[in-house]
């Protein structure tokens, strides 16, 4: 757990004092976790995940190297519509997706949230609508917009379409 928390706590931008602060742990009794000095129980792990806005499965995680390094390979896809990028790193302010739109825009329940979005048009021609807007993209488009306005994709002709989608919701920081 030492190398993941301190990877996820500098991912977060964070100091070991404001850590401190926000799981109500002292300074020095986290650096002694970070140096493996200490073992933490299951309710300060909680402590500590909640603090880093992560799954406390992660901060016990075999693979330490995912903390800093994820690599998606497109042999390891399925072929399904929605494809989340990187879903072992650990502590990401993004959350990327490999999408492949269908021709008619899909109902969801949540179709807007908080944050930004970036679509990245890899293949095909989609349509992305934005509240009122319809906004066509082609094959090497891309769009940035705030994502708390409702927003929906759809693949246009007969082409598939894959687009990259990367969302920031942001979290926390105490700075």
């Amino acid at each position: 757990m030492s190398a993941l928390l301190r990877a996820v706590r500098q991912q977060r931008g964070m100091t070991l004092e404001e850590l401190a602060a926000k799981t109500e742990l002292t300074k020095s009794y986290l650096s002694k976790i970070e140096r493996q000095r200490s073992t933490p129980s299951i309710a300060v792990a909680m402590r500590l995940a909640r603090a880093l806005d992560v799954d406390v499965a992660q901060l016990f995680a075999d693979d330490q190297s995912a903390g800093a390094l994820v690599v998606d390979r497109v042999e390891g896809r399925d072929d399904s519509r929605y494809h989340a990028v990187a879903a072992s790193m650990l502590g990401k302010a993004m959350s990327p997706f490999i999408v492949r739109p269908t021709q008619k825009f899909a109902e969801h329940p949540h179709p807007a949230h908080a944050g930004q979005e970036l679509v990245f048009v890899h293949a095909g021609v989609v349509e992305l609508r934005l509240g009122d807007q319809l906004v066509p993209l082609e094959s090497g488009d891309c769009v940035y917009f705030d994502s708390s306005i409702p927003h929906q994709l759809r693949q246009r002709g007969s082409a598939r379409s894959e687009v990259l989608v990367v969302v920031h919701a942001g979290y926390a920081r105490n700075r």
